[in-house]
């Protein structure tokens, strides 16, 4: 079978660390080049993704690992070219933007993906089974790092669009309604916004939802300086116990420990591409996002220090 010809646009280090040896890594694809400002990357090189994607014979194929601002119109240019597209999460920097691509890639029949890596874990799959039809006692999710490891000298986090702390707890978002057996919705949340940025260093969150008894809560924090705390803890009413650690890579069922046994976050998401690319179909999840959406609507804000990186 003549491999998938795809191109990576963005060629940053999430790129670099797992986009690319997991697309050398898949028989059924062909990496033939990338893009990025400084003109790093691999197979050929371009700077100008426009030009990547005008001038790259036979491409089929495009994964979009920008920073969330320009993806929009980076997929849409990639889509009306007829192009297949993989967006790394968040899809979009809002709502209607990949509204719009998922009505666009419907009419030009090509495959839109939208990846939450995190989902992509064996273990969550697991969890979300033994919640299915369940109703919840407690949820608590912990999403605790520091700022400075994990993004050392990126302004753009802390410019409008740029997320702040959802950066990251968009990914604990994405395992709590993949796993959640029904609703899930932002009754409150807290963000605190140091003073000299856009987007909150912290945020504490209290969900609602038509299947849940008790307390839905998260704290997402980038302060922590020992260490990381990525955690979600379910209880159900009839007393079955979840715990998912390190990001969704360990599940605890009832204290019984499951090691992650898939091929890991983004093997399995360029096998779940090819999956949608030979079944012309896409996949297109707003959920994660739409409960940062509805953090920035109804949450209160408050200043802190600011924040020197």
């Amino acid at each position: 079978m003549k491999p998938i010809r795809i191109a990576i646009i963005g060629y940053g280090k999430i790129a670099q660390d797992q986009h690319l040896p997991s697309i050398q890594a898949n028989p059924r694809f062909e990496l033939v080049a990338t893009s990025s400002r400084s003109g790093q990357g691999a197979a050929r090189k371009f700077t100008d993704w426009r030009e990547l994607i005008r001038t790259v014979e036979g491409l089929e194929a495009v994964a979009i690992t920008t920073p969330p601002e320009p993806r929009y119109q980076i997929a849409r240019e990639c889509i009306q070219a007829g192009l297949h597209c993989l967006l790394e999460k968040p899809p979009t920097a809002g709502l209607a933007e990949i509204a719009d691509l998922d009505c666009l890639a419907q009419g030009k029949s090509v495959t839109l993906f939208t990846t939450w890596h995190a989902q992509h874990h064996s273990t969550v799959e697991a969890a979300a089974k033994a919640l299915a039809g369940k109703r919840i006692a407690r949820m608590q999710i912990l999403w605790h790092e520091d700022v400075r490891k994990w993004h050392p000298g990126q302004a753009w986090i802390w410019q409008a669009g740029g997320f702040g702390v959802f950066d990251p707890g968009i990914n604990a978002f994405s395992i709590a309604t993949k796993i959640f057996p029904g609703g899930l919705f932002v009754q409150s949340a807290e963000l605190s916004v140091p003073a000299n940025a856009q987007t909150p260093i912290a945020v504490d969150v209290k969900f609602a939802s038509p299947e849940a008894d008790g307390p839905l809560t998260a704290s997402l924090d980038w302060r922590r300086s020992e260490g990381e705390e990525w955690t979600i803890e379910v209880e159900t009413s009839d007393g079955v116990h979840v715990r998912l650690e390190q990001g969704g890579a360990k599940l605890l069922l009832n204290g019984r420990a499951s090691p992650d046994s898939g091929p890991g976050e983004y093997p399995d998401i360029y096998r779940t591409f090819v999956d949608l690319l030979d079944e012309r179909r896409s996949l297109v999840d707003v959920a994660p996002l739409r409960l940062v959406a509805d953090c920035l609507l109804v949450g209160a804000r408050r200043t802190v220090e600011a924040f020197n990186g």
